[in-house]
């Protein structure tokens, strides 16, 4: 099998949140496909981050549906990308945390692959707040106006004309938050998570992006198909002192999805032996 070609190619990007802005210019530039945007693409059916419409499914099978979703109004499109995140707090640190992702689904050679990000360089917050002083102190700790904020009356809104999204001026926000101090005693802000008033998130949605690249551009040595990739990593890296296996990686184990052609890559980190403070004998 040939590499798979993707020069020329029309790629569509099912986004009404301007990632293309993020997306578009590593693809092109790195791949040679055209970008398009479809004009009536509604991702807002596919989940929002304000709770009022639940993600019908997980990060990956969402991004699939909205890829699929986009080939349907882009006759001329065989290739469509689609982006998710997910935020929330990191299960040991306790700080805030986000999975982006970027999946490329391939019509004309039935395949996908998606790139990611997890990585704790996020302003995803929010807060129950009791004055504007307050609502003003968590907008500016997010990064407003650059960074736009969300008001509802609280966590569990889900009434649309409850929601004020996109808030990135001083006057807009203290008209909204008075007004809805002044029906409730308590009122929630939370950080606008989509990408167009999201400046952080696009940064994260640019580096799943180059992660994808990367994935189809490693090629498998035995059927020169894309996503080569580690699916393992192997420990018993050697005590530097004593020789005995450690807990430290070893070795990658690559496989091909396509043949199952698998490959162990010894040292990824360009280190022989372990320090001997991960030693269980030295170190015990």
């Amino acid at each position: 099998m040939t590499a798979i070609e993707f020069a020329d190619r029309l790629a569509v990007i099912a986004t009404m949140h301007h990632k293309e802005l993020a997306i578009a210019p590593i693809l092109e530039s790195s791949l040679g496909v055209k970008v398009t945007v479809p004009q009536d693409f509604d991702s807002d059916c596919f989940g929002t981050f304000t709770r009022d419409i639940d993600r019908p499914a997980n990060q990956v099978e969402t991004a699939k549906m909205k890829a699929a979703k986009a080939l349907e109004l882009i006759d001329a499109a065989d290739l469509a990308i689609a982006s998710e995140g997910s935020f929330f707090p990191h299960p040991i640190l306790g700080i805030a945390y986000s999975r982006e992702i970027v999946l490329l689904r391939d019509e004309k050679h039935n395949f996908i692959v998606y790139g990611e990000v997890l990585t704790a360089d996020t302003n995803f917050q929010h807060q129950v707040v009791s004055s504007y002083e307050q609502a003003y102190e968590f907008a500016f700790k997010i990064g407003f106006p650059d960074h736009a904020v969300i008001l509802r009356q609280d966590a569990q809104t889900s009434v649309q004309q409850s929601i004020y999204k996109g808030i990135n001026s001083l006057e807009v926000l203290k008209s909204k938050v008075m007004e809805l101090l002044s029906a409730y005693p308590t009122i929630h802000i939370e950080t606008d998570m989509r990408a167009l008033h999201n400046p952080t998130r696009m940064k994260n949605i640019a580096k799943a992006t180059v992660d994808l690249v990367r994935k189809l551009q490693q090629l498998c040595p035995n059927c020169n198909f894309v996503n080569f990739d580690v699916v393992k990593r192997l420990r018993g890296l050697p005590c530097e002192i004593c020789g005995i296996p450690t807990q430290a990686i070893r070795a990658h184990l690559y496989k091909c999805e396509r043949c199952e052609f698998e490959q162990e890559i010894l040292f990824p980190d360009e280190i022989q032996f372990a320090n001997p403070m991960y030693c269980s004998y030295c170190n015990p």
